[in-house]
């Protein structure tokens, strides 16, 4: 029905590749072109490698009309971007000498003499437009090649986004014509994947626009939608008609409709409603109590929140009866609707929220595995808890949980 204009990106750089660095440029690329209606079809991180980037640049201009590059313009020996697009373009590579003076001119204006190596930023491309980047030395270039436009930005964000809007953006979205594409994302908590998909496919199937995406994250399920339209409202009237119908079928298991993350719908809630909570943790040390503060404004609705680990703990700080320790042990539904009222009690609030399990490597027995994790929430009308079998080491044990118990204050706000 449509046809968009498809995009690849390809990060150059060694130090992408290591462990401790995320691509960012890609991330904040792929939304700006996705406004522009251009769809990214494929990513690629390449290391300071003649022979693999000359390839990557290569299969992205045979198979998409837009490819962009970051980095690698800078004037050391391992910024190779310019020499090796230039041999996979079989174009000719070319001192620019207004480039060369306007790169000296920056080195002088902090006076300092330019060093000869970055004259080597000043070598264009045959027949490519010189972006300039009043950031930094390296400027970026735009190729038209056999229809297929090719952008070469700069690394640092704080140079490649600026010229991206200033000098990129129009040109492509020129090419992209009328056409928009709009994502949205649908958040769903308390099913797990299948079971998600068994519900809804008989709706989304019947789309080839917009097309819909399923994916597990840590402790939910997201739906992703991507819509392509004439304009942007027709992209989402037509996101409207297919949403609806998934909301309708999901009822309350939706809980993000915009992305949102489970501690900021929850923290809306009480907020909206005048509610405060409290919370008392075992297992996740904290990890429920910190997930609620992350929330700006959070002051207005959460007064509490005490760890406690020891059984001495649960006694002192939350008044759970030693007798309910003795008889239940400290992971057991007596003791965690204890913990949810006590903290209730001492806090003033009108919830209390708890949590106790086994998070594991260690301490699970044959009665009470690790993952076992039980929830409590107290207010003034009742208390009322979950027993939950949660799979995964122990960091992502505790995170569940957190979700888990944060669900089950979403689902009584309801």
């Amino acid at each position: 029905m449509f046809e968009t204009l498809t995009a690849e990106i390809i990060a150059i750089g060694s130090e992408l590749l290591a462990p401790d660095r995320t691509d960012t440029n890609s991330l904040w690329l792929t939304e700006q072109l996705n406004r522009h209606g251009i769809e990214v079809k494929l990513k690629t991180i390449v290391g300071d490698d003649d022979a693999r980037l000359e390839e990557a640049i290569k299969d992205a201009v045979r198979r998409s009309k837009v490819v962009i590059t970051t980095g690698g313009l800078g004037p050391t020996e391992d910024d190779i971007t310019r020499k090796i697009t230039a041999r996979a373009l079989g174009r000719r590579l070319l001192l620019d000498e207004q480039v060369l003076a306007e790169i000296r001119q920056r080195f002088q204006s902090f006076g300092v003499t330019m060093p000869e190596r970055n004259s080597r930023q000043a070598m264009v491309i045959e027949d490519a437009v010189v972006l300039p980047n009043p950031n930094g030395t390296a400027p970026g270039m735009f190729i038209d090649h056999n229809g297929t436009a090719i952008v070469l930005l700069p690394g640092p964000p704080r140079e490649m986004r600026p010229m991206f809007e200033n000098h990129v953006a129009e040109r492509l979205a020129g090419r992209a014509g009328s056409l928009r594409v709009v994502r949205r994302m649908l958040r769903v908590a308390g099913m797990g994947e299948s079971a998600v998909d068994e519900k809804i496919a008989p709706i989304y199937t019947q789309y080839d626009n917009p097309v819909t995406t399923i994916l597990f994250n840590q402790s939910e399920i997201e739906i992703h939608f991507t819509a392509r339209g004439r304009t942007e409202k027709e992209a989402n009237d037509t996101l409207d008609r297919l949403s609806t119908q998934i909301e309708e079928r999901l009822g309350n298991a939706i809980f993000s409709f915009a992305g949102e993350k489970m501690e900021e719908v929850v923290g809306l809630k009480l907020s909206l409603g005048g509610y405060t909570v409290s919370v008392a943790e075992s297992c996740t040390g904290g990890l429920l109590a910190q997930r609620l503060t992350e929330v700006p404004g959070s002051s207005k609705y959460f007064i509490e929140g005490v760890v406690t680990y020891a059984n001495e703990a649960k006694t002192r700080a939350l008044g759970v009866e030693p007798i309910l320790l003795l008889e239940h042990g400290a992971v057991s539904a007596p003791v965690a609707k204890a913990m949810a009222e006590g903290i209730r009690n001492r806090a003033g609030t009108d919830f209390g929220l708890s949590i106790t399990g086994i998070a594991g490597p260690g301490g699970g027995t044959e009665e009470k595995p690790v993952g076992t994790v039980f929830i409590a929430l107290a207010d003034d009308v009742k208390i009322e808890h979950r027993k939950l079998h949660l799979p995964g080491d122990r960091q992502l044990i505790r995170w569940r949980a957190s979700q888990a118990a944060l669900d089950l204050l979403r689902r009584r706000l309801l």
